[in-house]
C-alpha cells in the first residue's frame, strides 16, 4: 500500500506523519485504487449532535460521533465507514472505533487503518481480518445487499433511489437531509418491501420525524420504478386535520405539487398520486356507499398509518374497515408508542417493526431534548380526603361519607385549594425560570381545564394586562377559537399564548418545538399516553436555544419512568418542598433510577391504590374509599360533581 517517496523513514523505517497526512498519503490513494470515487467519499461524517445533558437549568452537550470517511454506493446509502489514525499508531487501535460507528450507522462493514495496515470488521458474518486492499464498490454493494436481505433488482433499484435532498429546509434555511436513523428506517422499509411483506411497522419516538421518513420513503418509491410504467399511488391516514395538513403543506405539495390531494367532501376524486385523507372523512356516507368504498380496493399501492397505535388499532374498530377494505395495498404504521391489550395490538396486525429509535436513542444522539423531572406531592393525594359528618359542597350538597383519594379527584370529588395551588406553584416556577417559556398544563378533563385557566389568570394578573391571551384552553369544546390560539401557540416567535392548558387534545402528533415545561395534573396509567405526553417537549427548537425541558409532575405519573417498557429514563428528579403560596422553599435532588426497595406502580394502576377497599390515611386505621357505585350513587343524588371548598392544600 505505501508508494515510494510517500514516507520518511525514522529508525527502522517507521513513518512519522500526522492523522492527515496519513489519510492524504495512504488512504484515499487506497481506496482510489479500490475504484471509490470522490463523490462516493464522504469525509468527517457527522453521524450524530452529540448527547443533550440538562443541567440546573439549562444544558450541555457532548462532542458528536464523527467517522474520518463514509463509503457511499449512492448519495446518502453508506454500506461501509474507515476509521483512519496516523502511521505510528497500530491500526488496531480504530477497531473498536470503526465498529462503534458502523453499529450506530447500521452498516455491516467496518475498516480500521492507519495507511500501512488495513482491518476489516464483518459485522454481519462477524469476523475480523487483515486485508491488503480495500473491496471495489462493486464487491461491497453486493456482500450489502446480501448482508440486508435485498436480493431482488427491484429491492436494489429501490434503495439506490434518490432521496429529496432539495425541496425540504430546515429553521435556518439550509436544505434537509435524511438523518441516520431515518435512512435506516427507510432502508429496512424497503428491504421488508422487496421480499413482499405487506403490513410493516415504524416505531421511532415523538420528535424524530416520522413524516420525514414517510415522506422520503414515497420519493424514493416514486424514484425507484416500484409499480412498474407509472408512479405508485400513495394514501397517507390520520385521525385529526393537524396530522394531515401538516405532512401535506410541509412535505408533499411542496414536493409533488397539484399530484397531491386531500380527500374530502364526499367527492372520491381520482386522477392524483399521493393522497391524504382523516379516518373520518373516508367514513362519509351511507353504510354501504361510504367514501372509501367509491375506490377499488386496488386503488392505492401503498397506505401509510399515522399513529397506527390510535383510530384503526382496534380489531373491532369501525375505522379498522377502511385498512381491511385496502388490503391489496402495502400498509406501513408509523407510531412512537405501538400498544399491545386485549382490545388494541399494533404488533399483531402490523408484526413487529422492522426498525426502531428510542427517545433514549434520540436524547444521546443529540436529537431529543432530555428532561428534568420535578415531583410535587400534595397532601390531599397522600392523604386523601373525607369530608366532616353533614358537611356540604360548593352548592349545598350534602357529601357522602367516605374517603375520597386522587382516583376520584376531578372525576367526582373537585377540590378547588387543589387546582389553586398547582397553579401558584406553576406560576412561581415560571418566575424563578421564565415567565414566557411555553408550557402545556395537561388536566383530568375540560372543566378540570376551565378552572386551571381562571386559576392562572388570576395568578398572572400582571401579565394578563399586556398579554390577554397569556393563558389559553385549547379543548375539543374550544372550538375554531381555541384551534387559532393553538395555531398561534405553535409558532417559535409567538410571544401568547404562552401557558395552554388542555385534556387531551394536545397529547398526539402536534409538533411543538418551543415547549419548555410540560405539567401533568391528570391521572395516567398508560405507558402510551405517557409517553406522548413527554413527547410533547422533547423537540429541540435552535432558534431559542432549548435544548431540555421540564416536567412538572402533581400525580405521580413520572412513576413511569421505572417501568422497563419506558425507553428513555429520567435524567434529573427533583422533589420540591413549597409553602402555602407555592413559593418552592426546598428541593432535593436524586438520580433517575428507582432504589432496590423503591415500591414502583404497576402499569395499570393510579399511584399505589385500586379503586374500592381502604386507603390508609395515617389515623388510627384504614378509611373506606369511595368505589365506581359510590361515584354512580352520588351523581345520581346531587346530579352533579361535588365541588369543595375550603381545604388546606399544601406540598
Amino acid at each position: 500500500m505505501v508508494r515510494s517517496g510517500q514516507t520518511s523513514a525514522i529508525g527502522d523505517g517507521e513513518v512519522s506523519v500526522n492523522e492527515q497526512e496519513t489519510c492524504n498519503a495512504f488512504v484515499l490513494p487506497a481506496l482510489d485504487r479500490a475504484g471509490w470515487s470522490v463523490d462516493q467519499i464522504r469525509p468527517q461524517f457527522h453521524i450524530n449532535n452529540g448527547a443533550i445533558s440538562p443541567t440546573l437549568k439549562r444544558h450541555s452537550v457532548a462532542r458528536p460521533l464523527v467517522a474520518d470517511y463514509v463509503l457511499e454506493i449512492a448519495p446518502d446509502l453508506p454500506i461501509g465507514v474507515v476509521e483512519a489514525k496516523r502511521t505510528r499508531i497500530n491500526a488496531a487501535d480504530g477497531i473498536e472505533q470503526a465498529k462503534r460507528y458502523a453499529l450506530k450507522l447500521g452498516i455491516p462493514f467496518a475498516f480500521a487503518t492507519n495507511g500501512l495496515t488495513i482491518y476489516e470488521i464483518d459485522l454481519h458474518n462477524p469476523q475480523m481480518r487483515e486485508i491488503a486492499q480495500f473491496p471495489s464498490p462493486d464487491e461491497l454493494w453486493a456482500r450489502f445487499t446480501r448482508a440486508e436481505d435485498v436480493t431482488t433488482p427491484l429491492g436494489r433499484s429501490l434503495l439506490r433511489a434518490p432521496y429529496d435532498t432539495t425541496t425540504l429546509r430546515d429553521w435556518d434555511n439550509t436544505y434537509k437531509r435524511p438523518r441516520y436513523y431515518q435512512r435506516l428506517a427507510v432502508q429496512k422499509t424497503l428491504a421488508a418491501m422487496s421480499t413482499g411483506q405487506k403490513r410493516i411497522l415504524l416505531t421511532l419516538a415523538t420528535g424524530t420525524g416520522k413524516t420525514m421518513v414517510a415522506f422520503q420513503l414515497v420519493t424514493k418509491l416514486r424514484n425507484g420504478g416500484w409499480i412498474p410504467g407509472r408512479k405508485p399511488r400513495v394514501l397517507y391516514l390520520a385521525d385529526r386535520n393537524l396530522l394531515i395538513d401538516q405532512p401535506k403543506d410541509q412535505y408533499f405539495r411542496p414536493a409533488f405539487g397539484d399530484l397531491v390531494h386531500k380527500i374530502g367532501g364526499g367527492r372520491a376524486v381520482t386522477g392524483r398520486e399521493v393522497y391524504l385523507a382523516l379516518y373520518q372523512s373516508l367514513e362519509q356516507g351511507e353504510q354501504d356507499e361510504t367514501l372509501f368504498r367509491r375506490y377499488r380496493p386496488d386503488y392505492f399501492d401503498l397506505v401509510i398509518v399515522d399513529e397506527c397505535h390510535r383510530g384503526s388499532a382496534r380489531a373491532d374498530s369501525q375505522w379498522r374497515g377502511i385498512l381491511e377494505h385496502f388490503a391489496p395495498a402495502t400498509q406501513i404504521g408509523m407510531t412512537a408508542t405501538p400498544v399491545s391489550t386485549p382490545d388494541a395490538d399494533s404488533y399483531q396486525y402490523f408484526g413487529e417493526p422492522v426498525y426502531t429509535y428510542s427517545l433514549a436513542d434520540g436524547i444521546q444522539d443529540g436529537f431529543l431534548a432530555p428532561y428534568r423531572v420535578r415531583r410535587v406531592r400534595l397532601n390531599v393525594d397522600v392523604t386523601g380526603f373525607r369530608p366532616s359528618p353533614g358537611q356540604l359542597d360548593k352548592y349545598g350538597n350534602e357529601i357522602p361519607d367516605k374517603l375520597y383519594t386522587p382516583q376520584q379527584y376531578e372525576r367526582i370529588m373537585i377540590l378547588l385549594e387543589r387546582t389553586d395551588f398547582a397553579a401558584s406553584y406553576l406560576t412561581e416556577h415560571l418566575k424563578a425560570t421564565d415567565r414566557m417559556a411555553k408550557t402545556i398544563v395537561f388536566c383530568e378533563n375540560n372543566d378540570h381545564a376551565h378552572r386551571m385557566r381562571m386559576a392562572l389568570t388570576n395568578a398572572n394578573a400582571d401579565l394578563m394586562r399586556d398579554y390577554p391571551n397569556y393563558v389559553a384552553r385549547i379543548t375539543s369544546n374550544d372550538g375554531d377559537p381555541g384551534l387559532a390560539q393553538l395555531e398561534e401557540f405553535r409558532k417559535t416567535d409567538s410571544e401568547e399564548p404562552v401557558i395552554a392548558v388542555t385534556s387531551r387534545l394536545l397529547t398526539t402528533g402536534l409538533d411543538l418545538p418551543a415547549v419548555r415545561n410540560i405539567v401533568i395534573f391528570r391521572r395516567i396509567a398508560s405507558m402510551p399516553e405517557f409517553k406522548q405526553v413527554i413527547g410533547r417537549g422533547t423537540r429541540l427548537c435552535p432558534e431559542i436555544n432549548k435544548g431540555s425541558f421540564d416536567i412538572i409532575d402533581f400525580v405521580e405519573a413520572t412513576v413511569l419512568f421505572n417501568d422497563p417498557s419506558f425507553d428513555g429514563p429520567p435524567l434529573r428528579i427533583q422533589t420540591d418542598e413549597a409553602d402555602d403560596e407555592g413559593r418552592v422553599t426546598a428541593t432535593d435532588t436524586e438520580s433517575g433510577e428507582a432504589a432496590d426497595d423503591e415500591e414502583v406502580a404497576e402499569p395499570g394502576s393510579d399511584y399505589q391504590e385500586q379503586d374500592g377497599g381502604t386507603f390508609d390515611n395515617g389515623d388510627d386505621g384504614p378509611d373506606p374509599v369511595v368505589t365506581d357505585a359510590d361515584l354512580a350513587e352520588v351523581i345520581r343524588d346531587s346530579g352533579r360533581r361535588l365541588y369543595v371548598d375550603g381545604v388546606d392544600v399544601y406540598k
